[in-house]
C-alpha cells in the first residue's frame, strides 16, 4: 500500500464520517459546516487522484457557492438554528435502509471486479474536460442554476410575509383612519 492509498483512505474516512454527521446532527448550521468538511475531503481525494481541475471546481462551486447558498437560505427563511425537536424521528429505519444499500453496492462492486487491478485510462486534460462539460453537459448545468435561483427566490418569498398577501388583508391588522376617529369620538 502506497502513501497515496493511505491518504485516499484517510480522506475517504473523513468524507464518510462528516457525511454521517451531516445527516445525524440536529443543528442546521452544524450540518452545513459538516457538509463543508465532507466536500473538502472529496476535493482532497481529487487532488490525490491528480485531478486538480476537478478538485478546485469542487472547492469553488460546491464549498464556495452551494454551502453559502444553503446557509443564506437558512438565514432568509428564519429557520431555527438550534436543535429541532419537532424534526427528530427514529433513525433505525434510515440506518437499516442505508446500511442495506451500502452492503448491496459493496457486494455488487466486489462481484464485478473480483479484487483485480483495473487499468486506468490516461489522465484527462482541462481542455478535454471543458469540451465535455460545455458540449454534452450544458443543459444539466443550466437546469441546476435555474433550480438554485428558484430556491433562493422562494426563500425570499417565504421569509417576507408581506409579499403575496392580497391588498385587503395587508391593512386588516391595523384599524383604518375612519375607525380610529370614530373610536376616539365614542370615548
Amino acid at each position: 500500500m502506497t502513501g497515496a492509498d493511505v491518504l485516499l483512505l484517510a480522506l475517504g474516512a473523513v468524507a464518510v464520517g462528516s457525511g454521517v454527521l451531516v445527516v445525524a446532527t440536529r443543528h442546521l448550521v452544524r450540518a452545513g459546516l459538516y457538509l463543508v468538511l465532507c466536500l473538502g475531503a472529496l476535493a482532497g481525494m481529487y487532488l490525490v487522484l491528480t485531478a486538480e481541475l476537478v478538485a478546485w471546481v469542487q472547492v469553488l462551486i460546491y464549498v464556495g457557492a452551494v454551502v453559502v447558498l444553503l446557509l443564506f437560505a437558512v438565514m432568509l427563511t428564519r429557520a431555527p438554528i438550534g436543535a429541532s425537536d419537532d424534526l427528530d424521528r427514529p433513525g433505525w429505519a434510515a440506518a437499516l435502509i442505508g446500511g442495506g444499500t451500502g452492503l448491496g453496492l459493496a457486494a455488487l462492486l466486489v462481484d464485478a471486479y473480483r479484487w483485480t487491478a483495473v487499468e486506468l485510462p490516461d489522465a484527462g486534460t482541462a481542455e478535454r474536460l471543458g469540451d465535455q462539460i460545455f458540449r454534452s453537459w450544458v443543459l444539466p448545468f443550466e437546469v441546476l442554476s435555474v433550480l438554485l435561483l428558484a430556491a433562493l427566490v422562494g426563500a425570499i418569498v417565504i421569509s417576507r410575509p408581506d409579499i403575496g398577501r392580497p391588498k385587503a388583508d395587508q391593512g386588516s391588522d391595523r384599524p383604518r383612519a375612519d375607525q380610529r376617529s370614530s373610536e376616539g369620538r365614542s370615548r
